[in-house]
């Protein structure tokens, strides 16, 4: 058979496999080495199964990963959430809407430390939702703020997804993780005028203004900023300035907040409970990564990558419409899939293209990810949406989170559309650093 067909046939089964409940490590595991064996001899496969579990797995870079989900394990059972969170409502609830803009605010903050949209999203559900709704702000719109909120956790560094698709593209990873700078800050602005605009037109979602807190209390709040303008400065500072890599960057990073995490005299259990949620989720991505390569390495031995990139490069389509024709496709999946399942199926395909097109990996990556992040919050399966359903209050149905997330899905949107416009927003800072 024609190794294309194979190729063909073999991403055709993988899509049953996840259409009928398979795991996608799974799915993407089997197909590759079926397709393999079809390729070259199942003997083969195997000698490349083990050597590519191998290899896959003693990268180097792949260091980050772990270094950084136990930076956001670390976060989320410190209290640092909570403190954030109070800090930003003094700042904040002078202003119609104040309350929902800290919640946006310190999910920001989280997320220079935690890097994951979906921890985000829960933390800040189970801390400031009932919170707004004690307060008068309505049912709908305090869920959709602490679910859309959790977005922008996935943007600022450290972002696991732009670890990933650099871990998957060969692109510098520092050069990602610097690039969400931008974008997660437009992105708190977006949210932050919005629900201003909204309180404004609607008062009845938001709460009555609250009393101005003298400054010398703001200024006393801002302690609680700490760890995380340490974190976040070496992070991106480091990087930025070419100190750090973003392994020990993410390194000395988690060593700050171990100290923070002793100095505040916590049970030495809750960093236990921190490194075993570490070891779960990273044996999932490195699963998820190793299957996935093994896929990408099918791909490539079928033809069907390099088939589709002549021919798209040579359609005469615009390098602009063959992006928008991606992020579309990003949108769909997301009604199904989760974020680093969409980038581990698709990016051994679309990325040659794209770069075959002269498109900047930089550029690319910034508005993929955007649109992976919006896709969390699209039905049917908007993951931030059933994590954030998982620790609501009873009274609160998926059917309220969709709805409430909605208006912060298109400014989402709009702004997917503002960076495909100007793509110096996503390259700029990147192409600054030393």
């Amino acid at each position: 058979m024609d190794p294309i067909w194979i190729g063909v046939l073999g991403a055709l089964l993988m899509l049953v496999l996840l259409c009928a409940g398979v795991h996608i490590a799974i799915a993407l595991g089997f197909v590759g080495i079926l397709g393999l064996g079809f390729l070259v001899g199942f003997r083969s496969a195997m000698n490349l199964l083990g050597s590519g579990l191998f290899h896959q797995a003693s990268q180097y870079s792949l260091v980050v990963i772990p270094l950084f989900v136990f930076m956001g394990m670390i976060a989320a059972g410190t209290g640092i959430s909570e403190n954030v969170y109070k800090s930003a409502q003094i700042w904040a609830g002078g202003i119609r809407g104040g309350l929902g803009i800290a919640t946006v605010g310190a999910c920001t903050a989280f997320g220079a430390i935690c890097g994951s949209s979906l921890v985000t999203a829960a933390v800040f559900a189970r801390l400031s939702a009932p919170e707004m709704r004690r307060l008068g702000y309505d049912k709908r719109f305090s869920y959709g703020i602490c679910s859309s909120g959790g977005v922008i956790g996935m943007l600022i560094p450290p972002s696991i997804l732009l670890v990933i698709y650099g871990l998957i593209t060969e692109v510098s990873i520092g050069k990602l993780l610097i690039a969400g700078v931008v974008p997660g800050i437009i992105l708190f602005v977006t949210f932050s005028v919005g629900i201003s605009i909204m309180g404004k037109i609607k008062p009845s979602l938001v709460s009555p203004v609250q009393k101005r807190v003298p400054f010398e209390e703001k200024l006393k709040a801002l302690v609680h900023f700490v760890p995380v303008i340490i974190t976040f400065a070496i992070i991106v500072g480091g990087i930025f300035s070419g100190i750090f890599s973003p392994s020990e960057a993410g390194a000395v990073a988690c060593l700050i907040l171990i100290i923070w995490f002793f100095f505040l005299r916590l049970p030495f259990s809750n960093l236990w409970t921190s490194v075993k949620d570490t070891m779960l989720t990273v044996a999932m991505v490195f699963l998820i990564l190793i299957s996935a390569a093994l896929f990408a390495r099918f791909l490539n031995l079928s033809g069907i990558a390099n088939k589709l990139t002549h021919y798209v490069v040579g359609s005469g389509y615009s390098p602009l419409g063959v992006m928008i024709a991606s992020l579309v496709l990003y949108l769909v999946l997301g009604c199904f899939l989760d974020s680093i399942s969409m980038l581990s199926i698709t990016l051994p395909v679309l990325y040659p293209i794209t770069d075959a097109m002269g498109i900047n990996p930089i550029y690319y990556a910034v508005v993929v990810v955007m649109t992976i992040e919006a896709g969390l919050i699209t039905p049917p399966v908007g993951l931030n949406i059933y994590a954030v359903k998982g620790v609501a209050e009873e009274d609160v149905s998926l059917e309220d989170l969709f709805i409430g997330a909605f208006p912060f899905l298109i400014m989402m949107i709009l702004g997917i559309f503002l960076f495909i416009a100007f793509p110096a927003l996503s390259t700029w800072l990147p192409d600054l650093m030393l």
